[in-house]
């Protein structure tokens, strides 16, 4: 086996899906998110990026047009995570998406993040969630991380977008 590492300054810069309609999408990363179209390829695929960022999420139709959505028990993207800069802004997601009566399917606490989770129009799980910093991770006596998942107040993660 090889001893490499990837650089840890290595991010992942944007995902690509495949899905069944455009402007269904585009209501959902662009409309209910925030994203930011930056191009289209006709009326086929379409590039969206926070702060103008050449793209972050690209949807296309190329094989998927009018497709049913993935099985859940098979393989394939479990979710997009997408990392917000600051709690503050994770409320803000939030309550837009209440607003809007968009279905949440979960929330939580990782102890190194707070997540809300939802799906898009077909049926690819997002992830929202901002870290903790650092030195608050969970470790245990020897050091190594240990992530949790437990219950996440929503009440108290939008108060922060009421000021």
């Amino acid at each position: 086996m090889s001893t490499y590492k990837i650089p840890a300054n290595t991010c992942i810069g944007h995902i690509h899906l495949k899905v069944s309609d455009i402007d269904k999408s585009l209501a959902f990363y662009e409309s209910l998110l925030g994203f930011e179209i930056q191009q289209r390829y006709g009326s086929q695929a379409v590039f969206l990026s926070a702060g103008g960022y050449h793209h972050h999420i690209g949807l296309n139709t190329w094989e998927s047009k009018g497709a049913g959505p993935a099985p859940s028990y098979a393989v394939g993207l479990y979710h997009t995570a997408i990392l917000f800069p600051t709690r503050k802004d994770l409320s803000i997601a939030l309550r837009r998406i209440i607003s809007a009566n968009y279905p949440i399917t979960g929330a939580a606490n990782h102890g190194v993040s707070h997540a809300i989770y939802l799906d898009d129009p077909d049926g690819n799980g997002v992830e929202l969630y901002w870290d903790l910093p650092k030195e608050e991770w969970p470790l245990d006596e020897n050091g190594s991380l240990q992530m949790i998942t437990d219950r996440l107040d929503l009440e108290e993660l939008l108060s922060l977008s009421n000021s």
